[in-house]
């Protein structure tokens, strides 16, 4: 039997297509920065400011929510999000380890 696709590839290198999968989408990145504006906790204003559907926004935030990069709490009917510290952290590590990887070069198409 076959190796499946993400064992061919590291653990870093599948952890890094996790964060950027949930991040390659223009309202993932909508939100985050709605998140990071506010620097606090975001329970229901998205709706409102992004002009989204409430299904929508949901979803989405349930797929950063999966892949780690927000975190929620419950406080009565609502469930509040803010962004991961701890990934957040990494994401930004890893870019920037992976950003510094790449040395210009003259001879280059």
């Amino acid at each position: 039997m076959g190796l499946t696709k993400t064992e061919i590839f590291t653990s870093e290198q599948n952890r890094m297509a996790v964060l950027f999968k949930a991040m390659a989408h223009p309202a993932r990145i909508a939100i985050l920065q709605q998140i990071i504006q506010a620097n606090a906790c975001i329970c229901g204003d998205l709706v409102n400011e992004l002009g989204l559907a409430q299904a929508t926004i949901s979803q989405h935030l349930k797929e950063l929510k999966t892949a780690g990069i927000i975190q929620g709490t419950i406080e009565g009917v609502s469930v509040c999000y803010c962004i991961n510290p701890a990934v957040w952290q990494e994401l930004g590590s890893q870019i920037n380890a992976l950003l510094k990887t790449y040395k210009p070069i003259n001879t280059c198409c």
